[in-house]
């Protein structure tokens, strides 16, 4: 078993789980089967072969290793390794995992229990699975940016602002758009030396999509914050940055769901260029903090 997947399977069960979500919508619905299974049985299908494997999972052998490949390992050998020290791991005395699935009359106190774990196992999936060589990449373009205009719609355009919001702060120039036509003609506007932002969970919004594919075609350099990296607005980011998300329930939506993940995303992002222009960050931060201090004095109107 080679060390990178080794690293893998750092934290019993939260890698793989992470890994199987992000990448469940690209795989055919006998590929999602093998994925679940391991995921929710590690012990049980590291003793099982691959044969065994896939009369589990009522398919093929070759389903199970294509899974195997696509989940990271060589080959279903790997795999299967990969599990076995997984299960022990589960069985050294790790507590069972909290139940997320939220009900409609339970208590509030439930509630944000099971919020708070939810979205602390999202924060803890997204950091495992990050791309630091991506995000290094997209913090250059960013930190020596001309321009950055950020596209979102609905919940994601939320998380645009945020993002907008924050490189203002230190002084560089960024704009969140959220109205499809005007997001458009501006990135008609953008050159070599901009940037384009798309953020979307689906990674299939078509106003999204639109305007990130203008400023591709016109030179800037993009980035996408997505939670699909095989969706359509990946073909036209240079740099793909992918979230994790908590499981999808009837009272709260992917929309809602995966906007931990992209704020993660937004702040590591905003902080890293902070870092790479922290002799013109610092002070504007620092002018920006003075000038709206008078609004949070005591007695101020």
């Amino acid at each position: 078993m080679t060390q990178d997947v080794k690293e893998s399977f750092g934290s019993p069960g939260g890698s793989l789980a992470a890994k199987v979500r992000t990448l469940a919508p690209s795989m055919t619905r006998s590929m999602q089967r093998v994925a679940e299974a391991v995921a929710n049985d590690p012990a049980g299908c590291a003793a099982l072969t691959v044969t065994g494997l896939a009369e589990l999972t009522g398919t093929s052998e070759a389903t199970v290793v294509r899974t195997a490949r696509l989940l990271g390992y060589p080959g279903y050998r790997d795999l299967r390794l990969a599990l076995a020290g997984l299960a022990a791991q589960q069985q050294s005395g790790r507590a069972p995992a909290i139940t997320t699935d939220i009900a409609v009359d339970d208590p509030i106190a439930d509630v944000v229990t099971k919020l708070a774990y939810e979205e602390q196992q999202t924060l803890a999936d997204t950091a495992a699975g990050l791309d630091t060589a991506q995000l290094g990449a997209a913090v250059t373009a960013l930190a020596g940016a001309r321009r950055t205009d950020v596209y979102g719609i609905g919940a994601s355009g939320l998380v645009a602002q945020d993002l907008t919001q924050k490189l203002l702060r230190i002084g560089l120039i960024a704009h969140a758009h959220s109205d499809p036509h005007l997001a458009v003609t501006n990135a008609v506007q953008l050159r070599s030396g901009d940037v384009a932002i798309a953020i979307t969970h689906s990674g299939s919004t078509g106003d999204v999509i639109e305007p990130l594919r203008v400023a591709f075609e016109h030179g800037a350099t993009t980035i996408a914050i997505t939670g699909r990296p095989d969706s359509p607005v990946t073909q036209y980011a240079d740099h793909v940055l992918t979230t994790s998300t908590s499981r999808e329930s009837e009272l709260r939506p992917a929309a809602m769901s995966s906007r931990t993940s992209q704020l993660l995303v937004v702040d590591c992002l905003f902080v890293g260029v902070a870092q790479r222009t922290y002799e013109t960050a610092a002070p504007a931060l620092a002018a920006s903090y003075e000038a709206l201090a008078h609004r949070h004095r005591s007695g101020s109107r």
